[in-house]
């Protein structure tokens, strides 16, 4: 724990509780997670803290963030409905800002909302433009914004992971999965709001916000790509949980009873678990509006098209860290369901390696004596991964592996002469030019699709080229 954090938030240590583990940065399957802890899964302990929300200007009037990022969704809303009258929408912006009055500490402290409230502020608004106001506005929002946000952070943890009752009937992978490194992320914007605050305090003509962004764009990337990448266990763990099966009425009950907590303002346990998705979301618009305000305006603020970038970066590797964990998961399910036999088998769950397209085809046979066509077809499962060609006979959930090539390298694909050959008009030639039987050099499938439409697209897929194929 550092000074800053312990000064700032007036720690309390409560009895320390056994944490997970994790070998690495791979979570595993949902079901698996849902299961007793192993012996390895006790090895490291983590202490719980009770945390308090202190701020030098905006104290514990913010409103949560839940309320301050629905209010900022429908003032999103109403501008672009009213793009065109730019008069009326700084008025309102203003008068749904007033609707939450927001106190600096001490007894003789006067309610404010906006910056050009701020007792410190007084003696310098006569030298500044309207426009000068309104992106000292701009860059204040950051800083009440982040107050809100940390302010429901802190219930998140003092009401929700540190409740010994969900403790008790949670396995400690459980409470990782769903808390995961929230903790974490709560620290992080303690020090941001810390050192916006600080810079209001240097001078509350502010200019260095881009600066303050960049200072912490490390910190912000540790703790959110990890939590937004948590998401899609959590959010599977919370349903899970919530079956009333097998005696499981527990969990629905503490959970209805914490959410009770008036500190909870009648907001549910998914509402601050989702927070720091809409926060860092939430940052590079309020940036951009930043960016706005400064056309025309003479004072300069550094680094703040840098900052905007860092903050989208962040946002961007998140969501790559959510659709590799998704490939992963499936990767693991698949795993599970294929078979293959007598056909040589090979690893599935491969780095890198991600599914493109999957679906049935009929693989059509031509046989026969000469005058008499007879055309027979049995249904085939296609897994088309970016660097692996899967063709299987599906038998209930599994699928059984009739052959494999890999892709692009083996796998071509021809248009057929359908009308000659009395074949449907979805028809296609697959050609495996080296596939899992090494005594075979090739081989050729007649496959025909559901529609024209399906066809093209296969054909078009199974087409690409390397390059291609990767990037997808």
């Amino acid at each position: 724990m550092t000074e800053q954090f312990q000064k700032h938030y007036k720690v309390t240590p409560r009895r320390s509780n056994p944490s997970l583990r994790q070998k690495n940065n791979t979570m595993g399957h949902l079901g698996d997670l849902i299961g007793r802890d192993s012996p390895e899964d006790c090895m490291q302990n983590e202490e719980s803290y009770v945390v308090k929300f202190e701020s030098e200007y905006i104290n514990s009037s913010v409103p949560l963030y839940q309320e301050y990022w629905m209010a900022a969704l429908k003032k999103d809303i109403s501008r672009v409905q009213n793009r065109g009258l730019p008069g009326l929408i700084i008025p309102v912006c203003h008068s749904n800002l007033k609707t939450h009055t927001l106190s600096p500490p001490g007894q003789n402290s006067k309610p404010y909302a906006l910056w050009q409230e701020l007792p410190q502020v007084k003696p310098v608004l006569p030298s500044l433009s309207a426009q000068e106001i309104q992106l000292q506005e701009a860059m204040f929002e950051v800083i009440v914004s982040e107050a809100s946000y940390q302010k429901s952070l802190i219930i998140a943890l003092n009401v929700f992971q540190c409740s010994a009752e969900l403790k008790q009937i949670l396995s400690r992978v459980q409470h990782h999965v769903l808390f995961s490194n929230l903790k974490h992320v709560c620290r992080v914007s303690e020090r941001f709001l810390q050192d916006l605050e600080s810079h209001l305090g240097q001078n509350v003509v502010m200019s260095q916000i881009g600066d303050v962004i960049l200072n912490h764009q490390k910190g912000f990337q540790q703790v959110y790509v990890p939590y937004l990448t948590n998401m899609m266990y959590q959010e599977a763990l919370i349903t899970q949980l919530l079956l009333v099966v097998q005696g499981n009425k527990r969990f629905a009950l503490i959970l209805k009873k914490l959410e009770k907590d008036p500190q909870c303002q009648r907001q549910t346990l998914k509402s601050f678990l989702v927070l720091p998705f809409q926060r860092i979301t939430r940052m590079t618009l309020l940036l951009e509006n930043i960016q706005k305000r400064t056309r025309g305006v003479c004072l300069d603020v550094p680094n703040l098209k840098e900052a905007i970038e860092a903050v989208r970066k962040i946002v961007e590797e998140c969501d790559k860290s959510v659709q590799e964990m998704k490939r992963t998961e499936l990767l693991v399910s698949l795993d599970k369901q294929v078979h293959f036999g007598s056909i040589k088998s090979i690893p599935l769950i491969t780095r890198g390696r991600h599914l493109i397209q999957e679906g049935t085809l009929k693989q059509l046979q031509i046989g026969g004596k000469t005058g008499a066509i007879i055309i027979s077809h049995n249904d085939l499962y296609v897994h088309l991964f970016n660097d692996l060609l899967l063709l299987s006979i599906r038998s209930g959930p599994r699928f059984v592996v009739e052959d494999h090539a890999l892709f692009p390298d083996h796998v071509r694909v021809d248009d057929v002469k359908t009308t000659i050959l009395g074949l449907p008009s979805e028809s296609f030639l697959l050609h495996l030019t080296k596939n899992q039987d090494k005594k075979r050099s090739s081989s050729t499938l007649i496959l025909a699709a559901q529609t024209r439409s399906e066809k093209e697209t296969w054909i078009k897929l199974l087409s690409k080229k390397k390059t291609e194929s990767v990037e997808m």
